[in-house]
Parts: structure tokens; sequence; C-alpha cells
């Protein structure tokens, strides 16, 4: 029974992860309709593009403000409800500046999301099995991208305005989060260390842990008398100069490896490939298949292989798979199904590697206190990775051309194998107070 309440309440936060999934894709089958309907400029087209991305910076680096102040819990009802006004908003609006005011909402959504969801299934979940549940986030993540695909294939069949629909279908999974939160508790460490409510904390981790309870209650504590005594309070403190150096390179290293660009992107790369345009819609569908069923794979073996070994395959997958899609791009050998191919190589790799781990482990490396501080550096990070990569990803593709686009890619992808050699520590199987001591790097 502890273990039903434990799953059944991170699959309910980890809905957030499919809002946030959905919501970063859905806009790559609506972007031409959109800069068509009002005849944007290239200038618009990339903010139209980006805002989203603006707006997610800015959720995740407000995003620690609410988890600590209000709870994890009614930070989440607020991310839902930015989800569905701003699902219905660009669903129904006339004036462009007002769609940008609504993709700007949804992206402030998935900023804090990406900020308090991983938090709060770390802080309710055992020490075994933490890698899977925090990874049921991601997996919604992908989940959530590929719906947003298959949605946009299916309705982008339906009329010249099918693009509202594409944007206005979120909603529905909007409003049902934002019910299901009603039926979790409150995050036990927050209730404990942010309001002092110890017998509303052992009550929730009995749930959690059973009989253990009281004393992990009692760890909770004592580790955080002893981040007080060391100075850990502070997020940019001498002792926490380790995890804030290994979050925010772990998060540089997921954007620069042009995932968002693909993603958001997917539809132009494919017809780059001389795909058409419905074919482009379809394969577009494929990356989203392959993204789902390799971060399934990933989030199965985090608890059992680790963090480090599932980054160092892909480390060496996404080398490969960015180097054949550059040299392909060098040869003239662009036509569709050899692009296609090594994109879906690309895309699995990464799914197996940083999509199942980032979220997983910048929850865990931070101690108690400052989680949500370190979480939300993480997160704003990579946020702003994402926002400048999706915004140049266009004009660099023309300057440069594709060859040498997926060839810096492929470095960075080289640098992040040396950043897993010689810094990233193994995690699995840690309770979250064992973390609060000094983090060994490699």
């Amino acid at each position: 029974m502890n273990k039903n309440s434990v799953l059944i309440w991170s699959f309910v936060v980890a809905l957030g992860g499919f809002l946030f999934g959905f919501d970063t894709a859905v806009i790559s089958g609506a972007e031409k309709a959109v800069q068509v309907f009002w005849s944007l400029n290239e200038f618009q087209h990339g903010l139209t593009m980006a805002i989203a991305l603006l707006g997610t910076v800015i959720g995740a680096a407000m995003g620690a403000y609410p988890s600590d102040r209000l709870g994890r819990k009614n930070t989440l009802f607020l991310v839902a409800a930015l989800y569905f006004f701003s699902a219905i908003g660009t669903a129904l609006v006339l004036d462009w500046n007002m769609f940008i005011l609504f993709r700007f909402l949804g992206g402030i959504g998935v900023g804090v999301s990406s900020v308090t969801a991983p938090i709060y299934i770390s802080e309710i979940s055992p020490a075994k099995s933490r890698g899977k549940l925090v990874g049921l986030f991601q997996f919604n993540v992908v989940f959530g991208i590929l719906v947003a695909y298959l949605s946009n294939y299916f309705i982008g069949q339906t009329g010249e305005e099918s693009w509202r629909w594409m944007l206005g279908v979120q909603a529905i999974p909007s409003l049902i989060f934002f019910v299901l939160i009603f039926f979790i508790p409150e995050s036990p460490r927050w209730l404990l260390l942010h309001r002092g409510k110890k017998d509303e904390a052992i009550a929730i981790m009995r749930k959690v842990s059973g009989d253990q309870a009281e004393n992990d209650v009692e760890q909770m504590l004592n580790s955080r008398q002893r981040g007080q005594e060391k100075g850990e309070s502070q997020l940019f403190s001498k002792s926490n100069r380790t995890p804030v150096i290994l979050a925010v390179l772990f998060a540089v290293f997921n954007q620069v490896s042009g995932i968002n660009a693909i993603i958001y992107y997917a539809p132009r790369v494919f017809e780059m490939a001389g795909l058409g345009g419905q074919s482009s819609l379809l394969s577009t569908v494929g990356i989203g298949v392959v993204n789902f069923v390799f971060t399934l794979i990933g989030i199965n073996f985090i608890d059992k292989i680790g963090r480090r070994k599932l980054m160092f395959i892909g480390s060496f997958g996404l080398i490969a798979s960015l180097s054949l899609v550059s040299h392909a791009f060098f040869a003239g050998q662009i036509e569709g199904i050899k692009v296609t191919i090594y994109l879906m190589l690309f895309i699995a790799f990464f799914a197996l590697s940083q999509g199942a781990v980032i979220w997983v482990f910048i929850s865990e490396i931070f101690p108690n206190d400052v989680r949500a501080k370190g979480q939300t550096l993480g997160s704003l990070t990579h946020w702003v990775m994402a926002a400048v990569i999706t915004f140049c990803f266009p004009a660099l593709t023309e300057l440069l051309g594709g060859g040498y686009t997926f060839m810096i890619f492929a470095v960075c992808m080289f640098l992040q194998l040396l950043y897993v050699w010689k810094m990233m520590p193994e995690t699995k199987g840690k309770s979250l107070e064992d973390m609060d001591g000094p983090i060994p790097m490699h």
C-alpha cells in the first residue's frame, strides 16, 4: 500500500511533465500556419517560437520562491492554471500580441513545473526507487511530446485554422491535472523543514517508509542542523560549490546537444532533408515514438546500472549520431531516409541518457535546505540555453549549413563525455540526506 501511494502521487505530479512536453512540442506543428496567419517577418516569427522559452526561463528563475514559500503542492496548482489559460488563450485570440502573451504564460508554467515537480517526487521517494520515480517526470515529458506530434499530425489535416485546435486541446489535460492535485499530500520534507510541522511530516512519511518514518524525519532534522553549521543554507556557499558546478554543466550539455532545436524545428529539419510537408510531420511522429520508447528504457535502468553509466553510453551514441548527420549534409547525401535514421539514433541515445537522467540528477545533488534553489539554478541554466539554441538555430543553419551546425553539436557532446568521465558522481541508491555531505567528483 505504501509503495502504491508513492507511485500514485509521483504519477499525478509527473502529469506536469506531460503538459511540459506537450506545450514544448505543440508549436512545431503550428509555427508555419501562425507565421502565415499574421504575416510575420523573420524577427516576429523567431520571437513567436522563442517567447515560450523566454517565459520558461523566467518561470525557472522564480520557481524556488513559490516552491519554498507556498509549498510544492500549491505551486503545482499554479502551474496547472497557467497551462490551462495558455491553451485557451492561444486557441482563441485574434491579435498576435495577445498570442505572444498567452504563449509566454505557458512558458512560465513549464519553467515552474521543471523546478517543482522533480523536487516533490524526489522528496517523497524511497532512495532505492527515486531514480525511476523522478524519471516518471521525464517519461511524461516525452509522452507529452509524442502526443503533441500525433495530435498535430491528425488535427493538421482538418482545415486552415487547425493550428488553433492544436494549441487549444491542451486545456483538457491541464484541467485534469488541476483536479488530481487535490488528492496528493504536501511534501513531508517541506512541511518539516519550512513549516516545522513534524507530526504531519511523520504521518505522510509512514506511507512512504512505514516503521522507518520517525527515523527518516530525525535524519532530515539532523541533516539540516549539519548543513546550517557548515553554511549550506546559502546556495552559493563554498560547501555547495561542487553541486552548483555539476548542475550548471549538466544543464548546459543537455541543450548544446541540439535537442530542443530538433524538437522545435523537426518538420523543418526533415524538409531540409528533402521530405514533403506531410511526410515531415509523420517523421516527426517517429521521433516522438523513439523518444518515448528509449526514455522508458532509461528510467527502467537508472536505478539498476546508475546515472553515470547511462550518461557514458549516451555520450558515445550522441557523438556518433550527430557526426553522421553532419557528414550527410557535407556529402550532400540528405535524401530523407538517411538523415531520418541518424536523427532517430540521436533521439534514442539522448532519451536513454540525458533525457532520463537530468531532472533526477539535479534534484538529488543539493542539500535539503537549498534543494529548491539548486533545482531552480539547474532548470534556469537549462532553459536559458534552450532559448538561445532555439532562437539561433534557423540563423545558424542558414549561415553555416547543416553540416557545420551538427558538427558543433557533436563537439559539445565530446566535451560532455569528458564531464561524465572526470566529474560526474554516481548517486544511485543514496538517500537525499546521505548526499548532504561532500560530493566526490571523478
